[in-house]
Parts: structure tokens; sequence; C-alpha cells
């Protein structure tokens, strides 16, 4: 659902504010109940990030414990979405108004692997890729039980598989191939229209990972690749096994982790082959 503009910036001037206060810098002389027009555009135009809903840029440890802490005011079913996500509500005037709340507990469930775990591991995975499209997902506790808590994303727009959408070139077919390499390499088997969604500055962001960081090996069930961003791939090249034990060891277990390292391995020969056919100018964006 898209926010009233007004309430959007007074959330973005209230995060300001935050950051700045953990940073140990003083915050702006006008109160924070009236930053409104003119003052949260001043705001916004000395400190915001890249315009539209990417707002985590730089901010991603304080939105995280956030994440953890706000007081949550209400918590109700959202109408949509194969694991019946819920939607937490944070108190009016709070830094973030909303977040996804799974609590989905590891294990088999209508045939498919589902687990919280896996929404935290692809987000600290994006992190550690460089990708900014996985919104901030954190482990959180909730009336006696552990789930994921995701930063809820407002003023974006639903991808139409019959209709797909295609933004601003190149850095459109880029977002594109990040998403399929990074598909590829988690083993999420659930990329479908309801997970992609988009926003007035052409962010592509990626959600609903429950399903991901199976053990599995091949690449089956997984969007192929046609074409290449070589500075993601080479990050994708350069990660350790060391790297993810750091990096999502705490959500998945060793056979998970091991199987990423196969499916890269797996993806290089695909590239390869295709980087053989048509050449490195026909398989790697400029």
């Amino acid at each position: 659902m898209v926010e009233p503009c007004m309430e959007h910036r007074a959330r973005v001037a209230w995060l300001l504010v935050l950051v700045a206060a953990l940073a140990g810098v003083a915050p702006t002389s006008i109160a924070v109940s009236r930053l409104t027009g003119n003052a949260v555009l001043a705001a916004q135009a000395q400190t915001a990030p890249a315009a539209g809903v990417l707002l985590w840029t730089g901010q991603e440890a304080t939105i995280e414990e956030s994440l953890r802490t706000l007081k949550i005011d209400r918590i109700e079913t959202v109408p949509i979405g194969v694991t019946k996500p819920k939607r937490a509500f944070f108190p009016s005037g709070a830094p973030l108004a909303s977040a996804t709340w799974k609590p989905l507990q590891p294990g088999v469930r209508k045939g498919y692997w589902e687990s919280y775990k896996s929404e935290i591991a692809a987000y600290e995975l994006d992190k550690l890729l460089g990708m900014q499209m996985v919104p901030p997902a954190v482990e959180r506790e909730i009336d006696s039980e552990k789930g994921a808590v995701i930063l809820w994303l407002d003023g974006v727009k639903g991808w139409n598989m019959k209709e797909p959408v295609r933004g601003p070139e190149p850095e459109w077919s880029r977002q594109v191939s990040r998403m399929k390499l990074f598909d590829q390499l988690i083993a999420n088997i659930d990329r479908n229209a309801g997970n992609l969604l988009y926003d007035d500055s052409w962010h592509l962001f990626l959600i609903d990972h429950s399903r991901a960081f199976t053990d599995r090996t091949d690449l089956k069930g997984t969007g192929p690749i046609q074409t290449v961003d070589p500075k993601l791939w080479d990050r994708i090249n350069a990660v350790t096994r060391d790297d993810l034990d750091r990096v999502v060891g705490p959500w998945l277990d060793g056979r998970a982790i091991g199987a990423i390292l196969t499916r890269r391995d797996k993806m290089r020969d695909e590239i390869n082959k295709r980087v053989a056919k048509l050449g490195e100018a026909g398989v790697f964006l400029k």
C-alpha cells in the first residue's frame, strides 16, 4: 500500500534523527514532532540516501536495531502469500512504520523446505555481495515465538509476469541479472510476481526467501542466466567458505552452506559455456 507522502517524509526525518543520535551527532533544533513540510525536505536534502524506497543504504545497523527493539502496536494477517506472513505495525511516529513478521519454524510444508532463518540469510548474503536489493531482516521473539522481522516496503509496485516491466537501461538489465545470479546461488525456486517489487526510481527489490538455501546442489527450478553483471559475479566468485560461515553460519547448517559453493561452481560452468558460445560481449553486461 502506498502511504501518504507527508507521513513518509516524517518517518524519514525520524530515521535521520535516530541515525544522528546513535552516531553521537547533535540533531536539528527543530522538534521531531514538528519536522514537516519544508523542514522535512531540508533534512532529506542534507542527509537522505538514494531516492525512492531504498532508504537503508549506509543505515543498515540502525534499521536492524529498530526492527529488533521497536515496540509493536499490533499485528495483522496479510491476505496474500503462500506462507501466510503477518504485518507488524510500530507506534505512530516511530522511525519505521511496519514490518513483515514470519515465524516460520524450519521444516517441510507441503513438500517444500521453509524457514524464517532463510529470510535473514538472504539479507545477510545480500549485504556481503553489496546488492542492496533484499530488505533488512532480523531475528526477533514475539509472544515467545522466534521469527524473522523484515522491513515492510511502502511505495512499491508488483511485477506483472504477463507484461514484464522494463526500467531504464542499462541499469534495469543489470538488476535483473543480479536477481537471477542471486536466485541460482541461494537455490531460490520460488521467484514469482508476488515477490518482485520495484519503486518509482526503478529500484528492484527481492522478497520472500523462506524456501531458499536448501542443500540441493543443482540449479533446477531457478531462472536461467542469460546475461551477467560482471561486478556481482566477481563478488560471488570471490566468496569463500569462511565468508559464508561468518555471514550466514548463524542461520544455515553446514550442508546448506556447502551447497551454496557447489551451486556457485555449477553457475561458473554454465556461464563459461555461454561465453564460449556467444563471446564475453554477448554475456557480460558493460
